[in-house]
């Protein structure tokens, strides 16, 4: 598969058709340069918070309900899209309530068959903690794809080895992101190229990138696309597949061979993911011992 995942700015909507032809044109970029499966970033849906005005955009709280209750509409367009460029897409994330008292970060996840499913994040970062009250969702999906069995880990959960690690029957574990300093970035990065490490899998990075003065939530982010694998046989020495340059707006593309996949799970240099358990019991019998 062709996989393209996004260094996308946010921007100031005036109206939905402008959200509308923006998606338009990002997913028929991507689709026309071959690409079968889509990445938008964490909070990419952030700017639908724009349509209802810059008083509510700029509120915290206010920012919360007023893209949640846009999120039929931005995903019955993302759903269209996808049937349309015979493309899987996984549409930005988005504060989603859903009955709750607090939103969760949900991504939605659409097949080009027409079908479609979420994913919540699963560990809050301290901003998300507080002051926005954002809550942990449900739990970790593998989603079974026409292309192979793919998971999301959004942003912070990319660097905590459990999360990654209940993924590891996936194929392809994707890492949307949303992170302010360079720092930030990096830690997302270091988490996803470690969980293609683990699970000698590829791992897909999106990010949101540039300034949204709007919104206190998003306002300065840094990142780029990436793509990740094991760096063993049949992929990149470095293990990067891809990479796009930092803060530049734009898709990274990267092709991906299940068959690569397959193969340095079963007779790699190292077999990382099959040697996982030897981690039980020894992680549990450390001991101290004095030097001083």
């Amino acid at each position: 598969m062709k996989i393209a995942t996004a260094a996308y700015p946010l921007d100031f909507l005036r109206g939905w058709a402008e959200y509308e032809d923006k998606i338009f044109r990002w997913v028929d970029d991507a689709a026309t340069h071959g690409a079968d499966l889509l990445v938008f970033p964490e909070y990419a849906a952030m700017e639908l918070a724009t349509l209802s005005g810059s008083e509510v955009a700029g509120d915290l709280e206010k920012s919360l309900h007023a893209v949640s209750d846009r999120m039929t509409e931005a995903n019955a367009l993302h759903a269209h899209l996808a049937q349309e460029f015979d493309v899987h897409i996984l549409g930005g994330s988005a504060p989603v309530f859903d009955g709750a008292d607090r939103p969760f970060n949900r991504a939605h996840f659409f097949a080009p068959e027409g079908k479609s499913d979420f994913q919540d994040k699963q560990i809050m970062t301290r901003f998300e903690r507080d002051p926005w009250g954002v809550a942990p969702g449900g739990p970790l999906k593998i989603f079974e794809t026409a292309l192979g069995k793919i998971g999301v880990l959004i942003c912070y959960d990319s660097e905590f080895p459990l999360l990654g690690r209940a993924l590891a029957e996936c194929d392809v574990i994707l890492s949307p992101s949303c992170t302010e300093a360079l720092s930030g970035y990096w830690r997302v990065r270091i988490g996803s190229m470690a969980r293609a490490l683990e699970n000698q899998c590829v791992t897909a990075m999106a990010s949101l990138v540039g300034t949204a003065e709007w919104s206190e939530a998003v306002d300065v982010t840094t990142g780029m696309g990436a793509l990740f694998g094991p760096p063993d046989v049949g992929f990149p020495d470095t293990g990067i597949i891809a990479e796009g340059k930092i803060c530049v707006p734009g898709w990274t593309y990267g092709e991906v061979d299940l068959s690569a996949i397959a193969h340095v799970r079963a007779d790699g240099r190292v077999l990382n993911r099959t040697h996982w358990e030897e981690q039980d019991p020894r992680h549990q019998q450390v001991t101290y011992s004095s030097l001083t």
